[in-house]
């Protein structure tokens, strides 16, 4: 199928199924984070997935290659970004598994009806406004920094979004797990797992895995070290594995 590139646009293998995903590199490209999250979560046959702040579509289209879940939604507030992900999901010819949608994480309850979905997926934001420099690039700026929706907005959303028993997996940073857990206990999505990401065997972890379970009894499992590199430029072979290399 032949797919119109805009300016600055391009087309990167995903080393599965052999799909491939349209990117912009002037505005934010998906990294580690996505791809290690769509090896985390799951969504079994007959699940409905929804992706809280899809960007290009990058979880979607993962989880439609590695899962056998039976729809999955893309949720996204900037248009140009959900472009490029229908553009993908079409080249793909994804249309019947996958929907993009724009609009508002904050409104997303509104938009699809409480208790819509089986799995909840998102890679929010790490960002809050006083961390670090806000990116003068207004796309990486509402990619990496709570601009249009914050930590607990995700989560509250997700909370009513999701059926009784469903489930919610997210990556973040761990020097955010003290409002992580609190929040979702709050809005009782009780964690259940967890998995710290670390660069190097002897490095400090740089990410966190997370799944919840809407309803859930409190129960957490904390899973082995994921590494990423064996040493600088070489990934482990478990990377190697969840990218499909």
């Amino acid at each position: 199928m032949t797919i119109n590139l805009l300016p600055n646009e391009r087309m990167d293998d995903l080393h599965r199924n052999g799909f491939k995903i349209i990117q912009n590199s002037e505005r934010f490209c998906f990294g580690m984070d996505a791809v290690l999250l769509s090896g985390f979560a799951d969504a079994a046959e007959g699940e409905k997935v929804l992706d809280l702040g899809t960007g290009t579509g990058i979880i979607p289209i993962l989880m439609a290659a590695k899962t056998k879940g039976e729809h999955f939604t893309g949720l996204e507030i900037q248009p140009e970004s959900a472009d490029m992900a229908s553009r993908s999901v079409a080249y793909n010819r994804l249309e019947g598994r996958i929907d993009i949608i724009v609009g508002d994480i904050k409104d997303a309850s509104t938009t699809f009806g409480a208790s819509s979905f089986d799995v909840i997926t998102t890679n929010p934001p790490y960002m809050i406004a006083d961390h670090g420099l806000t990116n003068p690039d207004e796309a990486k700026a509402i990619a990496r920094h709570e601009i249009k929706c914050t930590l607990e907005d995700v989560i509250a959303q997700s909370a009513k979004l999701l059926r009784p028993g469903g489930r919610f997996f997210m990556v973040h940073r761990p020097f955010r797990l003290g409002e992580i857990f609190p929040l979702m206990t709050k809005y009782k999505i009780e964690p259940k797992r967890m998995r710290l990401v670390y660069p190097y065997v002897d490095a400090e972890p740089n990410m966190v895995l997370i799944e919840g379970n809407r309803g859930g009894k409190p129960r957490l499992k904390v899973e082995k070290p994921l590494i990423v590199y064996n040493e600088k430029g070489v990934y482990t072979d478990e990377i190697y594995d969840i990218y499909g290399y």
